[in-house]
């Protein structure tokens, strides 16, 4: 039996179900790599498309719009790291180490992700400022400064600090390490794989012990 154009259509518009999920998933890796270097305005539906090798229609039928794109790519890059804060609010403890070592862990997964954040969220017009402050500051940044005063009120911080402060302050110490890395790695000679992270850690951990333990 001959195929109708309305099936053809629907083929070429639809993956199958076991290419879906895939699918799904190189376009919105390849989005995070384009917006993080060349910034949101600056790409194109049709260049994520051609990164992917499908048709830009693709894109519209698994998100509606870049701009859903965007909100979907972040969602699932920040989903982990936003599950772990909770589980540390449930359990109402967070040593410093392991926010320290889940922050890393993070953008070492998603090294371009910083860039992206840096572009999109932390600069003045970024496109997802306005998304990002409704729908993940208060379970990112606002529960950071409740976790540091959360240890601070155990007596595992100093008194004396401000957990707002501070936890811009960590916050600050492990992100930028990959906002730099285009510079650290050839400049610097800092390295990125396991042991590079490892180092970068302890560093910072360094830092921290001789400013906010008592």
């Amino acid at each position: 039996m001959t195929p109708s154009n309305s099936d053809k259509s629907r083929s070429q518009g639809r993956p199958p179900k076991e290419d879906s999920a895939d699918i799904r998933q190189q376009i919105m890796e390849s989005a995070v790599d384009l917006f993080a270097n060349q910034g949101y305005a600056a790409t194109s539906v049709r260049e994520i498309a051609k990164r992917v090798g499908v048709n830009p229609a693709m894109i519209h039928y698994y998100f509606g719009s870049k701009e859903a794109l965007l909100h979907a790519a972040l969602e699932q890059a920040l989903g982990p790291f936003v599950e772990a804060v909770a589980a540390m609010r449930k359990k109402q403890e967070a040593p410093v180490q392991d926010l320290v070592s889940l922050i890393l862990g993070a953008f070492a997964r998603k090294p371009n992700l910083p860039i992206l954040m840096a572009r999109e969220v932390l600069l003045p017009g970024g496109a997802v400022q306005a998304h990002f402050i409704e729908h993940f500051a208060p379970r990112l940044g606002g529960a950071l400064p409740q976790l540091l005063a959360g240890e601070q009120r155990e007596g595992r911080l100093r008194d004396d600090l401000d957990p707002r402060l501070a936890a811009q302050v960590l916050f600050g110490l492990c992100v930028f390490p990959f906002i730099s890395r285009s510079l650290a790695g050839p400049v610097l000679g800092i390295s990125y794989d396991e042991t590079g992270i490892g180092e970068i850690e302890q560093n910072i951990m360094e830092l921290l012990k001789r400013g906010i333990y008592p």
